[in-house]
């Protein structure tokens, strides 16, 4: 069962608002990465490639968080629990693009935000994240 995120926290899914995605190291230490990421609706997308410890970290253990602060609000937030449900190399490289046009409008991500080059370096992924747990708003007082 996929929960949803909440409609009073989907501008920050919209916006170009850097994520913090932790996954778990093989000693259990936790790992965090800034990630540029987006939602489709049902689940959270992460693009990176197999070659990045998160990459490996997620194929070893798939629960993972992603926590999204609201740069205007910082006690308005969006902290989505889950489990990748699948790391795909299909449409990894427009996933890229999308996101490189969000955070920094520029066209193409290998080009543009990394040299052409680094395309035959490495396996570029999307990896979808079936939310389980989702958390808004810190509350004081």
């Amino acid at each position: 069962m996929t929960v949803e995120i909440p409609e009073s926290h989907r501008d920050l899914l919209q916006r170009p608002i850097y994520a913090v995605l932790t996954t778990m190291m093989p000693v259990g230490q936790p790992q965090s990465s800034l990630v540029w990421w987006d939602y489709d609706g049902e689940h959270v997308l992460i693009s990176t490639s197999l070659e990045r410890r998160k990459s490996r970290n997620m194929l070893a253990n798939p629960k993972v968080t992603v926590l999204v602060i609201d740069p205007a609000n910082s006690a308005r937030y969006v902290e989505v629990r889950g489990e990748v449900v699948e790391m795909s190399q299909n449409g990894a490289v427009e996933l890229a693009d999308r996101l490189t046009q969000r955070y920094t409008g520029k066209q193409r991500f290998y080009g543009d935000v990394y040299p052409v080059e680094r395309q035959a370096q490495e396996t570029r992924v999307v990896c979808r994240i079936r939310p389980s747990k989702v958390n808004a708003d810190a509350i004081f007082g």
